[in-house]
């Protein structure tokens, strides 16, 4: 490679692709040949659009164009690398359907209208029944566009029906923070890659899902192997091999759903062995019983009792030797490890379960609050902690981690809204599966989806979604969707660099940018089009747009105190950064639950900062890399080393909870014999609305396939490029066979990506969702093949 390390050729030749791609844009200019930068290319810093590793784009913009994008060498997050939707990000914003006027249905067919006529028409369809409208956002909504959509909803409208996107990848995550240690979001950081000497990914396949962060920890592992005996270990756990069991130094294999088993043989061995941090347990961990009710150490040994080697060998189909290595490395007291996971444990009808389990492996080893040890549960959007979990646009949350359901919570917001107080309402709203099934029976009557696709994602879609038609749908977004095509509305919207915008990642860190380039045609941002509609609302005389001084409920102030006119659109896009203001408005709300994320300049001085951020004794404000560790977290007090200080008790300790086994709600059975499981593929985002406009991801992938093991192909008489047709208890659709594809899935278990909206196997997956995080299990239904052919 001419001197270059594996790192530098991936970072090298994707920049070089994305400038080829991109030089049309620039005639006789930048090319792969010639990357010479052409006169007037200006560059910004921002945050990368696609998933939550929250990477540092420096984007280069040319004649009031996106031309390039490189990975900025100056954020710590990724440190220059990108992968290959990233360095194509900038590709996203052209392609040649891009919406561009607001549209109504009229006659079954969408019509060109002006903006006017739609913001009056959907303030007339919300002021008909406020009571029974809904929002569904996104972990791609900015903390602007969920603050403000949050407080459009709770404060406005007065009901709680607005809920994520992220209901369906990280709920379980954030539940499973909250009841172990009392507040959401990793205590960790990305730092932990580079301090750690084992990685165990539990079902995650980061080498496609997070490859920034694969290749972080991988290039670490391979130069150790040049430069000393001490290698690192990464353990790969799963259903299926995929690119990430390619680099793993043992896979272990596991039956669907036994993955709760698995943990709770770990801590098994812990106890057993008597290798379990004893000085940690005793000073920083209480037991609980899955009841909730109180627990000894001795009651909780008693309950791990069915969870020996010998015993979860033969229900998870790893074997005892693989079950004893597990065992060792997290006895081992002088093991880093950092545990890793996503959608295979959050997606998940035990989502919350096995979350707490991992917990528990790492509280009961004490690997957790030092350099290395941690365990961190991924994300797959750009902002789902950010806004989702910490601007709370769950149908149960409020800003800062704030519960609807508490009335100090809410008396809190309503000072900060200044609105009357009982004006929030303290039932919660529907979650995701409740709001669909809501709104398909005709009890809620009206949503507004922004920055996601739910006629693609939902899971059961026949059942979930057959309805919306007949429902008020009013959708924001960039190009035509699966879900576009069901809208009584369509607006369209503003993307990534045509708007400013604050997100935060997985790791904690709150990311700005600029507006750099203007949207196309007449598409505006998402923050606008709720301000416009919510002060026609309040022109009309609706009671719920007023504050308790009878002004603007969504009033953007400038640093005097005095109004502006953002509800015009000259003055939102020209004249003042109602980015900067809503973000302000929301910064008080996040130092209750010791979440301060930092002030709005400092984000713009810096490439991001992860929070708690305070500002010490000189006037310099800190981050925090590493939560509940004294040093590093401000708020744990002197001489407490650890200290779990979110705690419910308020006794400053985590719990370790005795979750037990539960069989999935579906298995295979003779007339469905396989298991199905759904996820993504490198190339392609989500359901492929931004990703599938991009040339050379759309050809490197171009539509959807369904991988099976070879041997059960055989069984089943299939064979290479076989159409073969998928079918559930709900539905079927037909998909290619791709056999020594992408993974290879263990016997019994096909794998079908979720990208291609014309293949929606959605159609076929349960809706049965955790009973604590209401999160869906893609992962886990049964089905049967056959050709077709």
């Amino acid at each position: 490679m001419n001197g270059l390390n594996r790192r530098d050729f991936i970072k090298r030749s994707a920049h070089l692709a994305a400038l080829a791609v991109l030089a049309p844009t620039v005639p006789g200019k930048a090319s792969a040949a010639n990357t010479s930068l052409p006169d007037g290319l200006a560059w910004y810093k921002a945050p990368c659009r696609f998933c939550g590793t929250g990477c540092g784009v420096i984007v280069g913009v040319l004649d009031g164009r996106v031309v390039a994008v490189q990975g900025d060498p100056d954020n710590t997050v990724n440190k220059g690398l990108l992968c290959a939707k990233g360095y194509h990000a900038g590709m996203a914003l052209y392609g040649k359907d891009r919406l561009t006027h607001p549209m109504i249905r009229r006659n079954g067919k969408l019509k060109r209208v002006s903006w006017d006529e739609a913001i009056d028409h959907i303030a007339d369809r919300i002021m008909e029944d406020p009571k029974r409208f809904s929002i569904y956002g996104s972990g791609q909504w900015t903390i602007g566009e969920g603050y403000i959509c949050q407080k459009f909803m709770k404060a406005g409208l007065g009901n709680n029906h607005i809920d994520p996107n992220a209901r369906l990848c990280m709920a379980s995550a954030a539940v499973g923070l909250v009841t172990t240690f009392g507040v959401d979001e990793p205590s960790g950081c990305y730092d932990d890659l580079d301090e750690c000497d084992t990685v165990i990914t539990w079902g995650n396949n980061w080498a496609e899902m997070h490859p920034v962060l694969f290749s972080r920890f991988m290039d670490r592992k391979h130069a150790r192997a040049k430069s000393s005996p001490d290698q690192l270990t990464y353990i790969d756990m799963g259903t299926r091999r995929t690119r990430s069991t390619l680099a793993a130094d043992h896979y272990l294999e596991f039956v669907p759903q036994t993955d709760l088993a698995i943990a709770n043989c770990i801590c098994y061995q812990l106890l057993a062995e008597d290798t379990y941090d004893k000085a940690f347990v005793a000073d920083h961990v209480r037991f609980k019983g899955n009841d909730g009710s109180e627990m000894t150490l001795e009651d909780y040994r008693a309950f791990l009792a069915p969870y020996s080697p010998e015993k979860v060998a033969a229900l998870s189909g790893v074997s005892e030797e693989q079950l004893r290595l597990l065992g060792g490395i997290f006895g081992d007291p002088h093991r880093k490890v950092v545990s890793l996971w996503c959608m295979g444990m959050n997606q998940h009808t035990r989502g919350t379960w096995i979350n707490n389990l991992v917990y528990n492996v790492h509280l009961l080893s004490g690997k957790i609050g030092k350099a290395g040890s941690t365990p961190f549960s991924l994300t797959g959007q750009p902002s789902a902690c950010g806004t989702c979990r910490e601007v709370g646009t769950f149908a149960h949350g409020l800003p800062g981690g704030r519960l609807v359901a508490k009335a100090e919570h809410r008396a809190e917001c309503e000072a900060l809204w200044n609105v009357r107080p009982g004006t929030l309402n303290p039932k919660p709203g529907y979650h995701t599966m409740k709001m669909f099934q809501a709104l398909n029976s005709g009890e809620l009557t009206g949503m507004w989806v922004q920055v996601t696709n739910p006629g693609q994602t939902i899971p059961n879609l026949n059942q979930n979604v057959n309805q919306l038609r007949d429902r008020f749908l009013v959708v924001s977004d960039v190009y035509p969707t699966v879900t576009t095509e069901m809208a009584d509305v369509v607006l369209p919207a503003a993307l990534w660099v045509e708007k400013h915008g604050v997100v935060g990642n997985s790791e904690r860190k709150t990311q700005q940018w600029f507006r750099m380039v203007n949207p196309p045609g007449e598409a505006r941002d998402d923050v606008w089009q709720v301000l416009a509609v919510a002060r026609r609302m309040y022109e009309r005389g609706f009671e719920g747009m007023r504050d308790k001084d009878g002004n603007f409920l969504l009033a953007i102030r400038d640093e005097k105190g005095r109004e502006i006119k953002a509800w015009k659109w000259k003055v939102f896009n020209k004249t003042f950064n109602v980015d900067r203001a809503l973000f302000e408005e929301y910064r008080p709300f996040t130092i209750k639950k010791h979440k301060d994320v930092a002030p709005y300049d400092e984000l713009v001085r810096t490439h991001g900062l992860r929070w708690p951020v305070v500002q010490d004794s000189r006037g310099v404000w800190r981050e925090t890399k590493r939560r509940f560790v004294e040093g590093e977290d401000p708020y744990v007090e002197e001489g407490k080393a650890v200290q779990f200080y979110g705690a419910a008790a308020g006794d400053d300790r985590a719990i370790i909870w005795a979750r037990p086994y539960e069989a999935p709600p579906e298995v295979p059975d003779d007339e469905y014999p396989l298991w199905l499981c759904t996820g993504r593929v490198l190339e392609h985002w989500h359901t492929a609305t931004m990703t599938g406009r991009i040339k050379p991801l759309h050809d490197a992938m171009p539509r959807a396939y369904v991988e099976l093991h070879p041997e059960d192909a055989e069984a089943h008489g299939l064979n290479e490029g076989d159409l073969v047709r998928i079918t559930s208890r709900r539905g079927s659709i037909v998909l290619p066979l791709w056999l020594q594809g992408r993974s290879l899935p263990q016997r019994g278990l096909i794998f079908v990506p979720f990208f291609d909206e014309t293949k929606l196997i959605n159609m076929v997956t349960l809706d049965a969702y955790c009973p604590m995080s209401k999160e869906p299990d893609f992962k886990k239904c049964a089905v049967r093949v056959e050709s077709v052919t």
